[in-house]
């Protein structure tokens, strides 16, 4: 975890700056493990981020927009309770641990000063965000609460005293010399990047690999400088926020030598988390709220790729249909030349130019006329049979490429998005229907496209599902805005809120369209564009389904760095 003690270090330094001895205006929390204050600080709001995701745990400030719950959790209104009007006083690092203490001044029920502390531990799965009383150190309450039945050292519950996590014993680096950091590495058994890990505290293993690439094969003494001259950066604050592109993507605090890729450098520490982290734990949520229907959705789309086997199938047994009917005929017009129990009969084929024989199958147990009557009710049974699994089979395509497009609406979804398709499925009864209390509060919410701005500031509106999809081309535009979309790809529906757009907008609606489309990875795509009017709904279409004339096509290679340019909001 590149969220090490370092790391650490500098966002309190750089929140010691930015907002210490603000107001605490207002608290959000935005999903089960983020936390948002609003602060107030040198006439500007800033929103701090505090997070206690196993992945993705930190705190930074944001720019970042995250949606609320209509319902605000327990823990969240309980922070409003004693966090609301209160003063941020400072934030402190514990040794070079990741674990922040985060003291706050506010006032009682009776209007005294009281004393509370924020405890923000960054410890991978074991991360928690802990609100505590000062004076008597118990803790109010936690975004996770943990008994001692799953730790024994301690419990975080509310009313248990609080207790730091267990010591594992590792030493301060920024407390030592060079000389003691190199009596504790034995650099005969090797894998020295594993022991400074193990040696020393809030060293990850990004930067045990950096002190070793520095000091390359040399003297042990190059070590202690190396040591030295990191330690001295670190303690004097110097920070260097960066994220390198390599094969992986990396971010620090300080320059990376041992990792070779493109460098883009930041201001602040807040500014490099902000843009790392960007997306990447509504993802994960996203992944986790949408897992059970991707896993239905490809399930559906196997059931109906057997079905289409098996409907094949029939196609071909359909086309034996003419054989059946021509061996009645044949069998009618030769009735004469057959007995009762014959096991097959030669009849010449009137259906050969060449007047050939031809031998014809009978059942012994049937009539010649019960024959003939079955030949032709196996005739009309396959050609029905045609007609029906021809239907079937046009049915299960457009379900699959319906499923397809739902797949793809998922991978590029919001949280809000993936309620939208749950509730699209139940309605086209692909999944039963939950029992919502708000149901009635639900079905007055409109859907809610996704808006950009191009260069020119116009409005551009993406359906990011089908739902959206349909609201926008068919209630929300107007008939001569410009309506794009992939052709004939899985994608959303892209409106241009102009009637007469510059060609740069129009490139980059379709820079949208290509990139809210399942061939957003393509080195081409092709995106049809027209005005709304043209576009059009058949009577008993699923959901996004439209058709539409008098289009023109642009092609596109797909830049996902449109997605937060045009993000921005417009410079009027």
């Amino acid at each position: 975890m590149a969220f090490d003690g370092i790391v650490t270090r500098a966002i309190v330094h750089e929140l010691n700056q930015e907002i210490s001895s603000g107001r605490i205006l207002k608290v959000y929390q935005p999903t089960m493990h983020e936390i948002i204050l609003t602060v107030r600080q040198f006439g500007k709001n800033k929103q701090l981020l505090l997070s206690s995701h196993s992945s993705y745990a930190r705190i930074h400030i944001t720019n970042d927009k995250y949606e609320n719950p209509q319902e605000p959790s327990m823990f969240c209104m309980m922070l409003r309770k004693y966090l609301n009007g209160s003063f941020i006083k400072e934030f402190k690092q514990i040794e070079n641990e990741r674990i922040i203490h985060m003291d706050i001044e506010t006032k009682n029920e009776i209007g005294d000063i009281s004393q509370k502390r924020l405890i923000i531990e960054l410890m991978g799965k074991h991360s928690n965000i802990i609100l505590v009383d000062i004076e008597r150190n118990v803790i109010i309450d936690s975004i996770k609460h943990i008994s001692t039945a799953f730790n024994r050292h301690r419990s975080i519950m509310p009313g248990s005293t609080y207790i730091a996590p267990p010591n594992q014993g590792k030493i301060n680096p920024l407390s030592i010399d060079g000389d003691t950091f190199i009596k504790k590495i034995d650099f005969n058994s090797g894998k020295k990047d594993k022991q400074i890990v193990q040696q020393y505290m809030g060293i990850s293993p990004l930067l045990a690999n950096e002190i070793i690439f520095r000091a390359g094969l040399n003297q042990i003494s190059v070590y202690k400088q190396v040591f030295e001259q990191l330690i001295e950066t670190i303690i004097n604050n110097e920070f260097s926020p960066q994220i390198i592109e390599a094969k992986k993507r990396y971010f620090y605090v300080l320059p990376l030598q041992s990792v070779t890729g493109q460098v883009k450098q930041y201001t602040t520490v807040s500014e490099m988390l902000d843009d790392f982290y960007s997306g990447k734990a509504e993802r994960d949520r996203v992944k986790q709220k949408a897992g059970d229907l991707l896993r239905f959705l490809a399930n559906e789309i196997k059931k109906n790729e057997r079905k289409l086997e098996k409907l094949d199938m029939t196609l071909e047994d359909a086309k034996n249909a003419e054989h059946y009917k021509h061996s009645g005929e044949l069998l009618t017009a030769h009735m004469h030349l057959v007995n009762f129990g014959d096991t097959s009969i030669e009849v010449v084929d009137y259906y050969d130019p060449n007047q050939s024989t031809k031998s014809i199958t009978l059942n012994p147990h049937k009539t010649p006329s019960e024959n003939a009557q079955n030949f032709f009710k196996k005739y009309h049974k396959l050609k029905k049979s045609k007609e029906m699994v021809t239907e079937e089979k046009k049915k299960a395509i457009e379900e699959i490429a319906y499923l397809d497009e739902i797949i793809s609406q998922i991978e590029s979804a919001r949280e809000v998005d993936i309620e939208e398709i749950r509730e699209e499925l139940q309605e086209q009864g692909y999944l039963k229907k939950r029992v919502d209390k708000n149901k009635k509060k639900k079905m007055t919410n409109k859907p809610t496209p996704e808006l950009y701005f191009s260069s020119d500031g116009t409005e551009i509106l993406v359906g990011r599902n089908n739902k959206q999809n349909d609201y926008l081309t068919n209630k929300l535009a107007k008939k001569n805005n410009i309506w794009l979309h992939t052709k004939d790809i899985p994608g959303s529906h892209v409106v241009i809120k102009h009637d007469h757009p510059s060609e740069q907008t129009l490139f980059e609606a379709a820079q949208l369209a290509a990139n809210y489309s399942k061939s957003k990875h393509s080195s081409t795509v092709p995106v049809d564009y027209t005005q709304v009017k043209h576009v059009k709904k058949p009577n008993g279409a699923k959901p996004g389904f439209v058709i539409y004339e008098q289009q023109k096509t642009l092609y596109i290679t797909p830049d996902d760095t449109y997605l937060s340019k045009l993000k921005q909001t417009p410079s009027k």
